[in-house]
């Protein structure tokens, strides 16, 4: 909308090519329509190429905001209408920015860039919250495509992408590594990024500076750090005064495997329950803008829901939590391999078998590669500029000649020097030369 408003002209040649594809829908036809330059064609079919670009700097604003008008409408009412396997990528998408809102339309879901405000009022409004955990560009860019509220980039990238048993190996420049490659990769999601285990635990001024390192250097939006305790609480007191939202965790807490004994669940005895409970308000207290509540019965988690004014995100706690989180990964069902198998938890439900799918594209290419159908002509695309190939060929001829003439060369004077005799000195010992 802002580029609509000063350079229209621009705008609309990048919405242009954003959604020339929709030329199946009649896109391009409607847009020509309303131009000067108008085609007379009425509607198209999937043989009929789209139009050329209409010349958008001769219109005037009447016609300019036709088009822009049409473009809308006719891009909303694509995405119900066109199979997803028909539309090519786009080379340039448009983004929105934090705080930027789509052109609103009646009965029509619209995608809002999210803070942390706009989390609170989805809270108040009972509208539940979707968050995923991802940790690298391409699971970044899917994730904003999908509208999901919030991406974190949790410190679980050690057991899922870097191959750790637990979260604790992980460091913080492994973190800082991450949380650069998914800020890159989408905008319209809250960016909130983990801090690891030994960055917050040792003082207030240790997670504050780690804290600003990763929103500064790692462009995350809000941080997350596990456990209730005094110490805890003082050092999110501390990083909300100094301008930095945070968001809490409850319940499991990875970082704690140690001295919980293992991933095990919390809150399944009543005096934990109440616990957890108190945890909360504490937390809410200190200042964090939501918490994460871990492996937790659901009922135990309704009520902590209950208790609090935050919005509440539950992976493992039942349905009665503000919103939902799930690692990519294993929504995906992305990993076939028996570590991810053994770290998986059960409360992960996978919308897909994106692994299997891996598998079987991989054990396709070790084949066709090993029986020569890849690449086939098809893969080969370039070819040489007309009469540089028979220049090329003349060109090896003379070199493989050249070639046998030095070898031709080196053989007649190897000959030679053996049939040479002996000097008498060739059985005095070699001459030392240092």
């Amino acid at each position: 909308p802002k580029l609509l408003r000063m350079q229209p002209q621009l705008a609309l040649r990048q919405a242009w090519s954003r959604f020339n594809v929709a030329g199946r829908y009649g896109l391009s036809q409607r847009v020509h329509a309303v131009s000067r330059r108008s085609m007379t064609t009425s509607g198209s079919s999937s043989d009929t190429p789209p139009p050329a670009e209409p010349d958008f700097e001769a219109m005037d604003a009447a016609e300019l905001r036709a088009v822009v008008k049409e473009l809308w409408k006719t891009s909303r009412l694509a995405r119900h209408q066109v199979p997803h396997g028909s539309i090519s990528a786009p080379a340039e998408v448009m983004r929105v920015t934090k705080g930027a809102l789509l052109e609103e339309e009646k009965g029509q879901d619209v995608f809002k860039a999210i803070s942390i405000v706009e989390l609170q009022k989805m809270r108040d409004k009972k509208i539940p919250i979707s968050m995923v955990t991802a940790y690298d560009y391409p699971s970044a860019v899917h994730v904003d495509v999908a509208g999901i509220d919030v991406l974190l980039v949790g410190d679980s990238v050690g057991m899922v992408v870097l191959g750790y048993d637990t979260t604790l190996p992980v460091t913080f420049e492994e973190m800082l590594h991450h949380c650069r490659a998914v800020s890159r990769g989408c905008k319209r999601p809250l960016l909130v990024g983990d801090l690891p285990f030994g960055t917050y635990e040792v003082s207030a001024a240790e997670a504050q500076r780690h804290a600003y390192r990763l929103l500064k250097e790692g462009n995350m939006e809000a941080v997350k750090l596990e456990g209730a305790d005094n110490d805890r609480l003082r050092t999110v007191e501390v990083l909300v005064k100094g301008g930095i939202a945070v968001m809490g965790h409850i319940g499991l807490t990875p970082q704690s495997y140690s001295t919980l004994g293992g991933f095990r669940a919390q809150g399944r005895h009543a005096r934990q329950a109440m616990e957890l409970i108190e945890q909360a308000k504490r937390l809410e207290a200190a200042g964090v803008f939501s918490m994460v509540l871990e492996c937790v019965p659901e009922e135990v988690a309704k009520e902590v829901t209950a208790a609090v004014s935050v919005p509440t995100i539950g992976i493992g706690a039942g349905p009665h939590t503000s919103g939902q989180v799930l690692v990519y990964h294993d929504l995906l069902g992305m990993m076939q391999h028996p570590h991810h198998a053994k770290a998986s938890p059960k409360f992960c439900k996978s919308y897909s078998s994106v692994g299997v799918t891996i598998n079987d594209a991989l054990r396709t290419f070790r084949q066709e590669v090993r029986t020569n159908q890849f690449p086939s002509p098809k893969y080969s695309p370039y070819k040489m500029a007309a009469g540089e190939k028979e220049m090329f060929e003349t060109l090896l001829a003379q070199e493989k000649e050249r070639a046998s003439e030095r070898d031709e060369a080196a053989a007649s004077l190897q000959d030679s020097s053996q049939s040479k005799p002996h000097s008498s000195t060739d059985s005095e010992e070699p001459i030392q030369l240092y």
